[in-house]
């Protein structure tokens, strides 16, 4: 026995695994009249959050739901989607939060993948999960969600959600995971090279992630938070469990449209919000009368594809204070953020904007953050200037890609995880993108991959040869732009080419521009990207 090691073994037997399970419980019990939610007209207090999550881990027990099995929701920010965030992992189950915007083939292929046994439908999502479920193999069961503020639309379930927590009971035992590695939540990413792969996230990790959040944000208690971030991205970057630990409000927010994000600002005097660029350039390109609803000095985390420095200089100049991060589906959402030196206030507005849209350094949770030569591991001059291949370490990893141990394996060659993105270390340390390697296309916030939209324009059959590269764009950050050879003595417009897209795959992943011309190549045969890239960004 260690010198130290002062009443270990009994010291253990009262040792907790790390969850974000403990925030629920720990805010009904010290602040249980504080508004938890406001959902329209409908509000509820923290005890009657915890007392409904309560109540859906009860009737998923009962239903036979427990440790290891997948529950899968689709549906917009609403209470159901919030409260899914705690009530289906403390029955031991995982949470399988779906992207909206997904094709029923894509959702088939997800429900499958996981093995889900129950599934949560938004009535405004019935008809591509009916068309999911017909294609999928599992028979999960199905409960409806009829929303408040939902257009309503055919049920597909056995029975609405509200009917669905009667049937639990509110004295259902709470507690966290009985190891903290156990899977808490799976996402999916966007398919980048094939079938989305699952990203499997721990309690452990997802603890950190939340209080990592509040520690970067410098987050007080009671925040007001906007839901303008889906909710199915990375679990919100895991901020269900931050806002909750902090004893905020969760401000709902059924569509992320302009006019709806300036009430419920003027409503509920909103403090803390987050999204991809396409959410501050709907800030700005509103009107007067919409932002003279806003309060100065409204938070906004900002992630995905790196806003423009013009962006980021006209959101300080309407008074939104912008922390910008970065961070990947397998890293929890955020993991690094640009730590803002206080210094850099004195700088001018374009100044302080150029060194906004730089990444930053690594979360407090995050072990190491670096950028290294791929091959030899070693990492890049601190110069501003010499790209590497980004890698982390630490906490804030995903436990791997379900059913995949090859990629997995592959993923975390080295003993880091490679993100797959390059950048540059500049001389303080902060880190800054300069490309993806694979050629992702992050538009309005969701991954778009070439190789599936190019796979797709291929089955064209004008269509002979066709590389498909971002394109900057005010509004989405990035939309895909299609560069086209067609066959010999075949003819197709723009328009034939994106319809035939949104035939055959999710509307938001096909291409919003198309030029018709000859792909520069390599010797090989080997399309030259960055070439289209530079004839997309002079469009």
């Amino acid at each position: 026995m260690g010198l130290f090691d002062i009443g270990l073994e009994q010291r253990r037997a009262n040792y907790d695994p790390l969850s974000p399970l403990t925030f629920l419980e720990r805010s009904a019990s010290v602040y249980p009249d504080k508004t938890a939610m406001i959902h329209g007209d409908w509000s509820y207090s923290y005890l009657e959050f915890f007392a409904r999550c309560k109540r859906l881990a009860s009737a998923l027990s009962k239903r036979g739901i427990g440790k290891g099995d997948t529950v899968s929701i689709i549906a917009p920010n609403i209470p159901a989607l919030l409260e899914s965030h705690f009530g289906i992992p403390v029955t031991g189950a995982v949470l399988n939060a779906l992207n909206t915007r997904l094709d029923a083939e894509t959702l088939a292929f997800i429900l499958d993948h996981s093995e889900c046994k129950l599934l949560f439908v938004d009535r405004e999502f019935s008809e591509v999960m009916k068309q999911a479920l017909s294609l999928a193999s599992c028979t999960p069961i199905v409960i409806d969600i009829d929303d408040i503020l939902g257009a309503g639309g055919e049920g597909i379930g056995e029975m609405d959600y509200e009917d669905f927590l009667k049937t639990g009971d509110e004295a259902f035992p709470w507690a966290g995971p009985d190891d903290e590695w156990q899977a808490i939540s799976l996402n999916y990413t966007s398919g980048t090279t094939g079938d989305p792969k699952g990203v499997v996230y721990h309690h452990r990790g997802a603890y950190l992630a939340a209080t990592g959040n509040s520690m970067s944000w410098d987050m007080a208690k009671h925040p007001v938070y906007l839901w303008t971030l889906p909710m199915f991205h990375c679990n919100g970057w895991c901020f269900p469990w931050t806002i909750t630990a902090v004893g905020g409000t969760h401000v709902c927010l059924r569509k992320v449209e302009a006019d709806g994000i300036f009430d419920a600002m003027g409503k509920y005097k909103v403090d803390h919000m987050c999204g991809a660029p396409i959410v501050l350039s709907m800030l700005i390109n509103t009107s007067d009368e919409n932002k003279a609803k806003a309060q100065k000095g409204i938070k906004v985390m900002v992630a995905a594809a790196p806003p423009p420095a013009t962006v980021l200089a006209e959101m300080d100049r309407l008074g939104f204070d912008v922390t910008h991060v970065y961070g990947l589906t397998e890293c929890y959402g955020p993991a690094v953020y640009c730590d803002w030196n206080s210094d850099w206030n004195k700088k001018s507005v374009e100044d302080r904007a150029a060194l906004k849209a730089r990444q930053g350094v690594r979360y407090h949770a995050l072990s190491e953050l670096d950028v290294l030569d791929p091959e030899t591991m070693k990492p890049v001059p601190r110069d501003g200037n010499t790209m590497g291949e980004v890698m982390m370490r630490g906490n804030l990893i995903m436990k791997g890609y379900l059913k995949n141990p090859k990629t997995t394996e592959k993923t975390f060659e080295g003993d880091w995880f490679r993100t797959g993105d390059l950048g540059v270390i500049h001389e303080d340390g902060y880190l800054e993108l300069r490309d993806r390697s694979k050629d992702i296309i992050i538009s309005g916030g969701e991954n778009i991959s070439t190789i599936e939209l190019e796979g797709v324009l291929y089955k064209h059959p004008a269509v002979l040869d066709v590389a498909v590269v971002a394109r900057p764009d005010e509004k989405w950050g990035e939309t895909p732009c299609a560069f086209v050879t067609l066959r010999e003595g075949m003819t197709a417009t723009d328009k034939e080419i994106i319809s035939f897209c949104r035939d055959n795959m999710a509307h938001y992943k096909c291409p919003k521009t198309v030029v018709f011309d000859d792909l520069p190549k390599t010797s090989t045969g080997k399309v030259q990207k960055f070439v289209l890239r530079e004839r997309a960004r002079n469009l």
